[in-house]
């Protein structure tokens, strides 16, 4: 259950990444009050999966989840460049995530 909680709140992390992006400095209402409660839940989630995963772990899985997911949603939606090196760059994150969780 913990390694679920801790792959949602990389979602959610990724979430209030775009939201912050979208509140354009917290200057529009609906985004800043979706950054504000995807934030609240991606920490919880964190603080509920490092009960049982290695704070190195489950930190790494959080943040790579969330960096992976932000710069995809960056490249198909906000025309971020989608170049093979980046590419690349983001199967070497998804490898240590999975490799992480693999020999945890």
């Amino acid at each position: 259950m913990a390694w679920l909680v801790l792959i949602i709140s990389g979602v959610l992390e990724t979430l209030w990444a775009v939201s912050l992006e979208s509140s354009r400095g917290f200057s529009r209402l609906v985004p800043s009050v979706v950054f504000a409660v995807a934030l609240v839940l991606s920490m919880g989630g964190l603080a509920y999966a490092m009960r049982t995963i290695p704070i190195g772990t489950g930190y790494a899985v959080w943040v790579g989840t969330g960096a992976v997911g932000t710069a995809l949603y960056g490249m198909v939606a906000l025309g971020d460049p989608a170049t093979a090196a980046r590419i690349g760059c983001l199967l070497l994150i998804v490898s240590g995530v999975v490799g992480l969780k693999v020999l945890h």
